[in-house]
């Protein structure tokens, strides 16, 4: 999976399952994702509906283009998109179910890009890696 989501640099370090993660931990892609679980969508739709730039969308689109994980129909000049794997929606719930169950437990680590492994700091309770 490398592409505008995950670098080249950052797929040599990870397995498929964490560049997987990684493309979809993009709060945008996320919300992409379930409107287009609603059914596809033209990026002019998903602009006006999640209030976002053009420029952001077709950019977030691409990533998760490139990840196989949405896919386009042209129909004149228009471009449909959709999700290509339902099963993502499968994943994206248990995903909130597991953060349901686990609260405040799970935190958003402010650390990011290659070198992350560095400055992420332990749990409470836990050792250092």
């Amino acid at each position: 999976m490398v592409g505008r989501c995950v670098t080249a640099d950052i797929a040599a370090g990870i397995t498929p399952a964490a560049a997987l993660f990684h493309s979809l931990a993009d709060e945008t892609r996320l919300r992409i994702v379930q409107r287009l679980a609603r059914g596809e969508a033209r990026v002019v739709d998903l602009t006006a509906e999640l209030g976002l730039a053009q420029s952001t969308v077709s950019k977030h689109l691409a990533c998760l283009r490139d990840c196989d994980l949405v896919a386009y129909r042209a129909e004149g000049r228009q471009s449909f998109y959709s999700l290509t794997r339902p099963e993502l929606m499968d994943l994206l719930a248990s995903a909130e179910q597991l953060l349901a169950a686990t609260g405040r437990a799970v935190t958003l680590c402010p650390a990011s890009g290659p070198a992350s492994d560095d400055r992420i700091e332990p749990l409470a309770g836990e050792a250092a890696p």
